[in-house]
């Protein structure tokens, strides 16, 4: 239990340092993956982030609304329509990045060499937990 109450502080502080507080987590969520895996359909991206297909939906108009994502057809499909960044989604994502990763490495630094390598030593753990 104190492992999921640990990292859930650790989520929202990232949350709270990303510089994009207009976005919500799950529209940043989504410019995320966007950034990683490239275009993609709405239904691919309901499965990736475990939501229902009306949810991300939803979240896909918002951003689309912002112009942070734009419609491009899908090149061997022409019934599905894939989303992708736009130029103002791929800064969104640069701004969002720089400020967490800032405050991360300022808060690092606060911890002893001998604790920052025990952080660093558990990552290949924490990553396999994440991705079960």
């Amino acid at each position: 239990m104190e492992f999921i109450l640990a990292t859930g502080q650790l989520t929202r502080r990232l949350r709270a340092e990303s510089a994009s507080r207009e976005l919500t987590w799950s529209q940043l969520a989504v410019i995320a993956r966007l950034d990683r895996d490239g275009p993609t359909t709405s239904a691919e991206l309901a499965r990736a982030e475990a939501v229902k297909p009306q949810s991300m939906g939803a979240t896909l108009a918002t951003l689309e609304e912002e112009g942070i994502v734009e419609r491009r057809p899908h090149p061997t499909d022409g019934r599905q329509i894939l989303f992708a960044l736009t130029a103002k989604g791929e800064s969104v994502r640069r701004e969002a990045v720089i400020a967490s990763r800032v405050w991360f490495e300022a808060a690092f630094a606060k911890f002893d060499p001998a604790e920052q390598e025990i952080l660093i030593s558990a990552l290949p753990l924490i990553r396999r937990l994440g991705e079960s």
